[in-house]
């Protein structure tokens, strides 16, 4: 994952202290709200506590849709959040369409200079696909295994980043939408389109469940 310590520091560099009441880890328990707030004052346990509810899942997502380098660019991604964090307003839900939103730019951002500006990398056994799902990867998807996620990579882009934001970033159809700019009835149709795909790959016994589209349909 990304380097924590590194994004800390930048807050830091930014002036943020540390309020006298939030003194330490136990103050994350009374619940988001008081997390952010802490946050948003610079206590380096709140943001520490946004950083591993978020960073996982994150840096899952950026790596499963193909990005370069998914650990420097979730460095990046929190840099940008703990930088607007005082501009958010919300709940947790509505944080994490805010964290998902950065990131999601971002990996657009990173395909974008990588189409203008291609290059040729030389051949490394760690980044050869077929290789065996990570412990990491197995945490953070609920796709199954490497298999499964070589079939995502077959999809359009539009249903790759609706099925990975819903899977690896566990965000419901609504928030998929906002993150996408996209209409929530684009992006059940898209979730459609794409487990009729998937069905059609794999073997029998292992077609996946549907993702649920949160509307009761």
């Amino acid at each position: 994952m990304g380097d924590f310590d590194g994004v800390l520091a930048h807050a830091a560099s930014r002036g943020w202290s540390m309020p006298r009441s939030a003194s330490g880890g136990a103050e994350a328990s009374d619940g988001f709200e008081r997390v952010l707030l802490a946050a948003k004052a610079g206590a380096p346990w709140a943001s520490a506590e946004l950083w591993n509810a978020h960073a996982g899942a994150v840096a899952g997502f950026l790596r499963a849709r193909g990005s370069a380098e998914p650990d420097d660019l979730t460095s990046e991604v929190f840099l940008a959040v703990f930088d607007r964090l005082d501009r958010f307003e919300g709940g947790a839900a509505e944080f994490r369409t805010f964290v998902f939103t950065i990131a999601y730019r971002r990996l657009v951002d990173e395909l974008r200079r990588r189409a203008r500006h291609p290059s040729i990398e030389e051949w490394a056994d760690e980044a050869d696909p077929r290789r065996a799902a990570s412990a990491e990867d197995e945490a953070v998807g609920r796709i199954g295994d490497a298999a499964a996620r070589a079939m995502l990579d077959g999809l359009p882009p539009d249903q790759r980043d609706v099925m990975v934001l819903r899977i690896i970033g566990d965000l419901t159809v609504e928030q998929v939408a906002e993150v996408l700019g996209k209409r929530a009835g684009a992006v059940k149709a898209l979730q459609r389109r794409a487990l009729t795909a998937l069905r059609k790959k794999f073997p029998a016994g292992r077609t996946p469940s549907a993702a649920s589209d949160d509307s009761g349909e």
